[in-house]
C-alpha cells in the first residue's frame, strides 16, 4: 500500500507478528499499539495492560512461563519500574519500588520460608536499614550490606535473648552486647560471632586448703577466668550453686573416723573429685542460718561421742571464715523469720525414719533453700557465712582401728567398735556406737561450685571447681604435714 495514500490503523484490532511468536490484541493509534491491549507469546507468557506509542508503558500485569514469576505494577519501556507486586514462581512475594526489573528502594519481601524483610533495597539485595522476622521468630533490626547484616543492628531471638551491637558479614563482630535468656550479660568484643573474652573456668581464690574449726563459718570469693587467668568482667548474670561433699576415706591425721559409707537404700555414690580421692554429697546449713554458738552446739552433743569433746575455736583461716554469730536483722526480715527462731538448716534428704522432729538431725532434713546459688556480677561472687550441716542419717562413720574413741570404748568395758552409725537407732543398747551428733565431723571435705545457669550461656556450662576444706577439732591445730600439702588450682 501506498503510506501516503493509506491511512495507518488506529482503534481495536488483532496483530499477529511474521516470527508467529508474537501476538497482540488490543486498542491501536497511527499504526502502533496505544491504550489498552494484551501481548501473547508463543511459550505462554503475556502483558496485558497500557501501551503508549507501541512501547509498554504504564500500569500493566506480566507472566513469565518460564520463571513462573508475575508482576502487577508500573512499566516503563517494557520493564518493571516504579510501585509494583512481584509474586515468585519459586515462592515469595515482594511488593515495593523496583528499577529495570529489580528491587530498588523500599519495600516488603517474603521468601519462601516465610521470612519477611522489610526496609531498603539495592541492586535486588537487603542493603542499607531494614528489618526481618526470621522463620525461627528472632527479630533483626539494623543495618544491611548485599543481603548480609553489617554495621550496627539487634538481634531479638525467640528466647528472648537481645544482641545489640556491630555486625559483619552476617554475624556479631566488633563491640556488643548479649542479654542472654538466662540472665546472663556479656558486653565486650565480639569476633567471628563469638566472644572475644568469654569465661572458660571457676576459680575459688585463696588458700589451697581450707581450715576451719568445727562449728564455724567461713567465706568464699569466686572469679570467672579467661584462659589466661584474667578475670572475666565482661559477664554477669550466670547462676553459681555451692555445695559439698565428705572424703569416702579419711586421712588419720585429721579424723577418727576411717572412712564413710552411704547406706544401701539411699542411692548415694561415690562421685571423684580432682584430687585423686572420692567423696560422699554432704549437705549445707543455709548460708545466712542462725546458729546457736560453737559452745551450745557441743554441749547439745552426746559426751559420750569421740567427736564431741572440747570447745570449738574460731576459724584457723581467718582470711576465709567469718561471720559467725546470729543472722543480721534484714536478712531475717526477707527470710520472714520470727525474732529468736532458729533458721533451720538444709539439705535435700528426708528425715530418717524414727528420728524425733525435735532431733538435731531432723532439723537438718529441710528442703533444699534457694541461698545456696549466687549470681556473678562482673565476673565475681561471693559465698558467706558457708556452714557444713549435720550428718545425714543415710551416712555411716567407721571408726579407724586404734583411735582413742576405741580405746575409750575398750577401757569402759565394751567390745571392739566396728563402726558407728550417725542417725541410726538400735533396739540392743551399744556404747561403741556414735549417736547422732549435732555438728560435723571433723576431717577432710571438699567444697564445689558449679555453674547452673539455665538454660546454659552459649550452650555451655563451666567446669565445677573444687576446693579441699579440713574441719579441724576443737583446740586442735592443723597437722604440719596437711598445712603443708599444696591443692591444685582448679
Amino acid at each position: 500500500m501506498d503510506p501516503e495514500s493509506t491511512p495507518l490503523p488506529s482503534g481495536y484490532g488483532v496483530y499477529t507478528y511474521p516470527n508467529s511468536f508474537f501476538q497482540y490484541e488490543g486498542e491501536w493509534k497511527g499504526g502502533k499499539k496505544h491504550g489498552h491491549g494484551k501481548l501473547l507469546f508463543k511459550d505462554g507468557s503475556y502483558y496485558e495492560g497500557e501501551f503508549v506509542d507501541g512501547e509498554i508503558m504504564g500500569r500493566g500485569c506480566q507472566h513469565l512461563t518460564w520463571s513462573g514469576n508475575t508482576y502487577s505494577g508500573q512499566f516503563v519501556l517494557g520493564e518493571p519500574q516504579g510501585h509494583g507486586v512481584m509474586t515468585y514462581g519459586a515462592g515469595g512475594r515482594y511488593e515495593g519500588e523496583l528499577c529495570r526489573g529489580l528491587r530498588e528502594g523500599q519495600g516488603v519481601l517474603v521468601d519462601p520460608d516465610g521470612q519477611v524483610y522489610q526496609g531498603s533495597f539495592h541492586d535486588n539485595k537487603r542493603h542499607g536499614w531494614g528489618q526481618m522476622l526470621f522463620r525461627s521468630g528472632d527479630e533483626y533490626e539494623g543495618d544491611w550490606i548485599r543481603d548480609g547484616r553489617q554495621g550496627h543492628g539487634v538481634l531479638r531471638f525467640a528466647d528472648g535473648s537481645t544482641y545489640k551491637g556491630q555486625w559483619h558479614s552476617d554475624v556479631f563482630s566488633g563491640l556488643g552486647s548479649l542479654a542472654h535468656c538466662s540472665g546472663v550479660t556479656y558486653c565486650g568484643l565480639w569476633i567471628n560471632g563469638h566472644p572475644a573474652a568469654p569465661a572458660t573456668r571457676i576459680a575459688i581464690l585463696g588458700p589451697e586448703v581450707l581450715e576451719v574449726a568445727r562449728g564455724s563459718a567461713f567465706t568464699l570469693r569466686v572469679q570467672l577466668q579467661r584462659d589466661n587467668g584474667e578475670t572475666a568482667d565482661c559477664e554477669s548474670g550466670r547462676v553459681l550453686r555451692i555445695s559439698a561433699g565428705v572424703r569416702h576415706v579419711q586421712p588419720p591425721a585429721l579424723s577418727e573416723i576411717s572412712f564413710f559409707k552411704a547406706d544401701e537404700g539411699h542411692g548415694e555414690k561415690p562421685f571423684e573429685t580432682p584430687f585423686g580421692f572420692r567423696c560422699l554429697s554432704y549437705p549445707l546449713a543455709c548460708p545466712t542460718s542462725l546458729r546457736p554458738g560453737p559452745r551450745a552446739a557441743v554441749e547439745r552433743a552426746d559426751t559420750n561421742s569421740p567427736l564431741s569433746q572440747g570447745e570449738p575455736g574460731p576459724a584457723l583461716d581467718s582470711g576465709a571464715a567469718h561471720g559467725q554469730g546470729d543472722t543480721p536483722g534484714h536478712l531475717r526480715d526477707e527470710m520472714k523469720v520470727p525474732p529468736g527462731e532458729i533458721i533451720p538448716a538444709c539439705d535435700s534428704s528426708p528425715p530418717a525414719a524414727g528420728i524425733p522432729a525435735s532431733h538435731p538431725q531432723a532439723r537438718a532434713q529441710e528442703p533444699p533453700c534457694p541461698v545456696d546459688r549466687r549470681h556473678v556480677t562482673r565476673g565475681c561472687a561471693e559465698f558467706t557465712d558457708i556452714v557444713l550441716g549435720l550428718p545425714p542419717p543415710g551416712l555411716q562413720a567407721f571408726l579407724a582401728l586404734g583411735s582413742s574413741s576405741q580405746a575409750d570404748s575398750q577401757q569402759e568395758g565394751g567390745p571392739c567398735p566396728a563402726k558407728t552409725a550417725p542417725g541410726t537407732h538400735s533396739s540392743r543398747p551399744d556404747r561403741t556406737a556414735v549417736e547422732p551428733v549435732a555438728a560435723v565431723y571433723p576431717g577432710e571435705y571438699v567444697v564445689l561450685i558449679q555453674d547452673v545457669t539455665t538454660p546454659p550461656f552459649l550452650g555451655r556450662a563451666l567446669p565445677t571447681a573444687f576446693r579441699r576444706l579440713h574441719i579441724l577439732p576443737e583446740g586442735r591445730p592443723a597437722p604440719p604435714s596437711l598445712e603443708q600439702t599444696p591443692g591444685p588450682s582448679l
